[in-house]
């Protein structure tokens, strides 16, 4: 039997086209923010997310990661990574805005630049939260009290396995303090390859005691579970465990690493009105107040900082009992060493 066929004409697919486009456009997906997952997620969530979603009427899809300068290059690739607001480190920060992954920030749609300390206000980025990595430890297995790094390498004084983040960043900087790098000698070793091996040789007297996290979570996990004694570790992760949890750890502040992360727009992201209207949100000080009492890292308003309990600033890393000794993580040195050190990490790791 002869079956008709309906005539399609170019001006039938030009209309369905203009059809699709107009669809696609009216039916933008929802905006999605992107940070560091567990409990830390969860006060933003409670603080931002939530309340900007229902003031706004906007709905705020979430996900989580644990950085790297590839999947910010693999997510900025392409028309729509799924992604739109992405919390980062440093050192992702500067190459990601180099290679124009991220969009320009324009600070009058968030507050102003003096809304903000001066440090967390960049060309593509907003500052989200200053924190340290930390030794956290489980005092219930240690007879004594570790003062720095150098405790961290201590296996016959204080027995029991490690615990670092994947990667070289931050490792080799603990590894040349606890070497008797002093804090203010680190980098101008570390730019040396007599530095970098240095650094690698001092990790080797532990190495068959190491185990390495890449969550944030992950360390309290590890001390809970009693896998490990000591770990490196966000302050606010082990403060929180202490405070929260009644967990028998400790922390020190000695030698910490102390960095900022902060807030960025994907490139290609279809909701960058709704983005700004989030930063707006995470930047207004009566919000920011609210943080440190729940996630206690250093926060960025400056109007936010004045109003912050003073019982809760003794916890923070901004507190002078806690700033002493620190060591500032060079994110322009990671930026310039990131590949040729990572590849050092990775044969490291494989022997």
């Amino acid at each position: 039997m002869f079956n008709a066929k309906p005539l399609i004409t170019l001006s039938t697919v030009f209309g369905l086209l203009c059809v699709g486009a107009l669809s696609s456009s009216v039916q933008a997906r929802d905006l999605t923010v992107v940070s560091w997952g567990g409990s830390y997620q969860d006060v933003q969530r409670q603080i931002f997310f939530a309340p900007y979603a229902k003031d706004s009427g906007h709905k705020v899809l979430e996900d989580s990661w644990d950085s790297g300068i590839g999947i910010l290059r693999t997510k900025a690739d392409g028309p729509d990574s799924g992604w739109d607001v992405v919390q980062v480190e440093g050192e992702d920060l500067q190459l990601g805005c180099s290679e124009d992954l991220f969009l320009p920030l324009d600070f009058s749609r968030i507050g102003g630049k003096d809304n903000y300390i001066p440090s967390a206000a960049s060309e593509c980025g907003v500052g989200a939260a200053v924190y340290n990595f930390v030794l956290g430890y489980d005092k219930s297995k240690l007879k004594g009290t570790p003062q720095g790094w150098n405790d961290f390498f201590d296996l016959k004084t204080y027995p029991g396995k490690r615990a670092l983040r994947q990667g070289p960043k931050g490792n080799l900087e603990i590894a040349l303090m606890a070497d008797g790098v002093p804090v203010s000698d680190v980098y101008k070793v570390l730019t040396t390859p007599e530095g970098v091996k240095r650094a690698f040789a001092k990790l080797d007297q532990i190495k068959d005691q190491l185990l390495f996290w890449k969550s944030g979570g992950q360390p309290m996990q590890l001390l809970a579970s009693g896998e490990v004694a000591m770990t490196t570790s966000y302050n606010g992760r082990v403060t929180n465990a202490i405070n929260q949890d009644h967990k028998p750890f400790g922390l020190v502040w000695n030698q910490s690493l102390q960095t900022m992360d902060s807030w960025v727009i994907l490139r290609n992201s279809p909701n960058v009105d709704i983005a700004y209207g989030l930063l707006k949100e995470m930047g207004k000080p009566e919000q920011q107040k609210l943080w440190p009492a729940l996630q206690p890292t250093g926060i960025t308003a400056v109007k936010g900082i004045a109003q912050v309990d003073p019982k809760v600033l003794a916890d923070m890393p901004s507190a002078p009992q806690n700033s002493q000794n620190i060591l500032q993580i060079d994110d322009k040195f990671w930026v310039d060493r990131v590949d040729e050190l990572s590849a050092k990490w990775t044969a490291w790791s494989a022997k």
